[in-house]
């Protein structure tokens, strides 16, 4: 069981010139592409033959194995890209990036099966689903567990789900978003203008370059 998730690794043609535009938007990462948020890491790595980046896994929080040590977890029938690893202290940092951005809100996972997710990260893995609802005006159905003050957002599209299920998207909380996109407009981070988020008292804006053609979201408080 599984309190809090440790770090999303994310798989570039290029991990040099990705630490540059990444860095553009949350700060300078290591040299070796890492860099640590409040509430969970991002790794940055490169794999010969990419062609895009891509979320590459997930990896949940285990204080058992060495620091620095990851290991593959089992992702169920779905096959889902996961990790049992241990490159943070599993608790919640104060954390504040050079353009404001602090913390991961929730990762999006494109799935063809919404039951397996419950069966594999609820019942399997431990951790809490807070919310399950059918929302037609997405065409489909979207589970909510939450670990460690992050989400993963699991989306079940019911007329066309994925022949596979991967990591599609990624949001990042900023304490004042109209300082953090003033900041980024400064360093050339293109957007979208801020508008009101679907969770009541919060603003949202999308990012639009320099995010590794990931979908990028940004959320803040009202």
């Amino acid at each position: 069981m599984f309190n809090a998730f440790d770090r999303i690794t994310i798989e570039v043609p290029d991990l040099s010139a990705a630490r540059t535009s990444y860095s553009s938007l949350l700060g300078l990462f290591s040299s070796s592409g890492d860099l640590a948020l409040g509430n969970v890491g991002l790794a940055l790595r490169e794999v010969s033959g990419l062609t895009q980046a891509r979320i590459a896994r997930l990896g949940l929080w285990d204080d058992s194995l060495p620091r620095g040590v990851g290991e593959t977890l089992d992702g169920g029938p779905l096959a889902i890209p996961l990790e049992r690893s241990h490159t943070r202290d599993g608790h919640y940092r104060e954390a504040l990036t050079e353009t404001g951005i602090y913390a991961v809100d929730h990762v999006v996972l494109q799935s063809r099966d919404a039951d397996a997710c419950i069966a594999l990260f609820r019942d399997q893995l431990g951790l809490r689903l807070a919310l399950d609802q059918t929302v037609p005006e997405f065409g489909g159905r979207m589970l909510f567990f939450r670990a460690g003050k992050m989400t993963l957002e699991v989306i079940q599209h019911l007329e066309t789900p994925p022949s596979q299920d991967f990591f599609w998207g990624i949001t990042y909380l900023c304490r004042d978003i109209d300082a953090t996109l003033a900041e980024l407009d400064r360093r050339g981070v293109n957007h979208s203008p801020v508008r009101s988020g679907r969770k009541p008292g919060t603003r949202v804006a999308t990012v639009k370059s320099h995010c590794l053609d990931l979908p990028t979201l940004l959320i803040g408080p009202a």
